[in-house]
């Protein structure tokens, strides 16, 4: 089978010879990884490691893409900005990181109507990356890679406008104001899709990228979740599948309460599944292996430890139940590859977990 073969068999959960793989490294690992003479300095990941799937997407989602940023404050470590959400962020200059929060500028509806709503009700092609699109596509093609487009999704999409805390107040105090948010970035993002794919080419798959939890807990209980949430997620979905694309959604932090209504609204695969914060993939996988693929929830901790048979333990634990019970996989750690992974330990992980297939 071909990498793209074994993709789109798992996405709709068939058997395959070797499982296809995946992952992302941080920028500090890419460093690493030149500096210590393992890769080129225009080396291609994807094709160094042989993993199966090729990305390319993300739009613009800053309201204002005329607004010049404002540095309101710098020292030797950090920039606080002001951006065209009009949030103020604290951004790290050596580090990778999401950015500190300091203040937005939206905290409740009538600054959503003046200041962002406006700027995302039409398309705006400053907003999508055509060229990449279009180089990795051809490159997906060339080498049999599965090529999915990947971006954000209404949660995502909402918080860099205002914030967990005041987004998350509008769901308790002000739920209407929330659902309006989710609808506009999902015509949002269905508008700038159809641009894009009716230009370029649908891709094989789309990967929706979700935060909706912390430790232990997700952000919202589920009844939230499918009153404000799932509607959006669903014609996100819908939009996917009536143009023949599986749909993997990608949430860190302990989301399994979520799970239901995620494959409620049309989730094909579920990936990240975060071990630190509670995520268990073979649990999931005895309600959900018959509905959904899986892809993540090895320990990027055992990754890290670089220590061979405790990477062999965390594969055998995670992977051989679901396989076990008929499930589908995608390889991948819970989250992403930080520079304390050695370069021939992400060699060894993407080898030994993809064969792990021998060993049914």
């Amino acid at each position: 089978m071909t990498h793209k073969e074994r993709v789109l068999r798992v996405l709709n959960r068939e058997p395959v010879d070797i499982l296809p793989s995946y992952d992302s490294l941080w920028p500090e690992t890419w460093v690493k990884y030149i500096d210590e003479s393992y890769l080129g300095e225009k080396e291609d990941v994807i094709s160094h490691f042989d993993i199966s799937i090729r990305p390319a997407g993300w739009f613009n989602g800053i309201a204002d893409l005329d607004f010049e940023e404002q540095i309101l404050e710098e020292t030797k470590e950090s920039k606080l900005v002001l951006n065209g959400n009009g949030a103020k962020l604290r951004n790290w200059k050596y580090h990778s990181g999401t950015p500190e929060h300091v203040d937005f500028t939206v905290q409740e509806r009538p600054a959503w109507d003046k200041l962002i709503k406006p700027h995302l009700t039409q398309v705006d092609r400053r907003r999508i990356l055509f060229n990449q699109y279009r180089e990795e596509k051809l490159l997906a093609k060339e080498q049999e890679r599965a090529f999915c487009w990947y971006g954000v999704a209404p949660f995502e999409q909402m918080h860099p406008v205002c914030g967990h805390e005041y987004m998350l107040m509008g769901i308790a105090l002000d739920p209407d104001w929330v659902k309006d948010m989710v609808q506009t970035f999902v015509n949002f993002t269905i508008m700038h899709q159809a641009v894009l794919f009716e230009e370029e080419g649908w891709p094989d798959f789309l990967w929706y990228y979700e935060d909706m939890g912390f430790k232990e807990r997700p952000f919202m209980s589920p009844a939230m979740y499918e009153d404000i949430v799932q509607p959006g997620h669903a014609r996100l979905f819908e939009y996917a599948h009536n143009n023949g694309c599986k749909v993997i959604v990608h949430s860190c932090g302990f989301v399994e309460p979520l799970v239901p209504g995620l494959v409620d609204a049309g989730m094909d695969c579920l990936q990240a599944m975060e071990v630190k914060a509670g995520m268990d993939m073979p649990r999931i996988a005895e309600k959900f292996g018959d509905k959904i693929a899986f892809c993540g929830n090895i320990d990027i901790r055992e990754i890290a430890s670089n220590n061979f048979e405790r990477i062999d333990a965390e594969l055998n634990k995670k992977i051989l139940p679901v396989l076990r019970n008929g499930g589908s996989y995608i390889l991948h750690s819970d989250h992403s590859i930080p520079p304390d992974v050695e370069h021939d330990t992400l060699k060894y992980f993407f080898e030994r977990g993809s064969t792990i297939t021998e060993r049914l």
